[in-house]
């Protein structure tokens, strides 16, 4: 006879882990199946491990950047050890024994939906009145003549290695690009990046790609956008890449970082009559699939961020525990940990106008503006932009490049979650001297 749960969880990256920690603590009798390691892609591969890398060399910079210091020294094999302290040397025995003692049974396999309320794993049939389905993404390759004949890292060999290569060739200008160039390039490498599209990180306003651009140029990245790798070659222990304007790129690893797709086959969806969208599975509002069956975080394809699929998490457990509750996704802030950070949040100029939106848009040097900039560094640096819908005199877009941009940007992440007046930001009254400073000069602009 199968063993029977009130929920069973298929994917324990943070938003699976969210939920099952949520469900748990409501009372619920619980079953997680992770394939892997409990903490997923972003704890053992992806944010966690590449925030950390990214830190020492910003630290180093930062003393270079401030008035009166000297430049400390980079020790990599104290990072690299650091770094694999942080994602506990790729083992998760503790996490499993934690969800173990609070009273779930964890499965470790692929999971499976067999049918309404069922879940094989590992042959085994297990039954739930609630199936979560929080499988994650996997990183896109891009059809690249040859790739298999040379050296190739994905986020996974790229932020787990100890060696750092004499040269890469980094495939995606977006964020995930733009943050290992920044900390290869730092460490020793020489780094080519190449984007397809016409600026780094096109998801964003082009004059945000174009001071991306800027500033790894001004580190010695060389940045190739508007190209695609069309094929590859060994050459001896490296590699020679042709672009499809014929310039040839040589580099000792390849690294893939060109976007990720949702992680939807072999689920056995069919079952419980649910079609994945090629960007991912059809949620509801409530993150809702299919009579009792759930879907959270990259396999939504909503917005490929952890603090989504925790947002999910949230919205999942809650609505399973019979607290109504509808997912809302304006105003999310998407960040990039470079050096300066790329921070964003809502609408972009572009966008506000598809939707109809009579937008007027603001935008400040914080060099020329504020003070903050001044005392944090020599020579300061950022940029501080506003999108507002005049007709409702609400903000419905923001991004900043700048120092900590990824901490402040919360200011405007709330205002149009809330749809906070903007005459209502104009009383506001801002710490002196920081960088939210930013916001009233940059509010003052604005032609509503």
């Amino acid at each position: 006879m199968a063993e029977r749960f009130d929920v069973v969880v298929i994917g324990m990256g943070p938003g699976g882990e969210v939920a099952a920690s949520r469900l748990i603590s409501g009372g619920k009798r619980i079953a997680v199946v992770e394939r892997e390691l409990i903490g997923g892609e972003c704890g053992y591969w992806a944010c966690i491990p590449s925030k950390t890398l990214l830190r020492p060399p910003e630290v180093r910079n930062e003393a270079r950047r401030a008035f009166g210091t000297d430049t400390p020294a980079l020790t990599l094999e104290e990072v690299f050890d650091y770094r694999d302290y942080m994602i506990r040397h790729l083992d998760d025995a503790a996490q499993v024994e934690g969800y173990e003692e609070k009273g779930a049974r964890v499965f470790k396999g692929e999971g499976r939906i067999a049918g309404p309320g069922r879940v094989e794993v590992n042959g085994e049939t297990i039954e739930a009145s609630h199936i979560i389905v929080a499988t994650g993404s996997e990183p896109n390759v891009p059809p690249i003549e040859g790739l298999d004949d040379v050296t190739v890292w994905t986020n996974r060999e790229v932020t787990t290695s100890r060696e750092v290569p004499g040269r890469a060739l980094i495939v995606g200008g977006g964020p995930n690009g733009i943050e290992t160039a920044q900390w290869l390039t730092r460490f020793g490498s020489e780094v080519t990046i190449v984007q397809s599209a016409d600026h780094l990180i096109n998801r964003e306003d082009a004059q945000v790609g174009e001071l991306a651009r800027k500033y790894l140029e001004e580190e010695g990245v060389r940045v190739l956008t508007g190209r695609k790798a069309v094929r590859a070659r060994r050459n001896g222990e490296a590699a020679t890449i042709e672009l499809d304007d014929g310039t040839q790129v040589e580099a000792d690893v390849v690294v893939i970082a060109a976007g990720r797709t949702p992680r939807t086959e072999g689920l056995g969806l069919e079952n419980v009559g649910v079609e994945p969208l090629p960007k991912g599975l059809p949620v509801d509002d409530r993150c809702r699939l299919a009579e009792g069956v759930w879907a959270l975080g990259d396999v939504t394809g909503v917005a490929l961020f952890t603090h989504v699929a925790k947002y999910q998490g949230r919205v999942v457990a809650d609505n399973i525990l019979g607290r109504e509750r509808r997912a809302d996704y304006r105003g999310i802030p998407r960040v990039v940990f470079s050096d300066p950070e790329i921070a964003a949040c809502g609408l972009t100029e572009e966008q506000a106008r598809a939707q109809g939106i009579d937008a007027t848009v603001a935008s400040i040097d914080l060099a020329e503006s504020i003070a903050r900039p001044y005392t944090y560094e020599e020579n300061p640096r950022g940029t501080l932009s506003l999108v507002a819908d005049r007709e409702r005199g609400v903000l419905v877009g923001a991004w900043a490049v700048a120092p900590l941009a990824g901490e402040w940007i919360h200011e405007a992440a709330l205002a149009i979650r809330a749809e906070i007046p903007i005459e209502k930001l104009l009383d506001s009254v801002a710490q002196f001297p920081t960088y939210s400073e930013a916001y009233l000069q940059a509010l003052e602009k604005l032609e509503l």
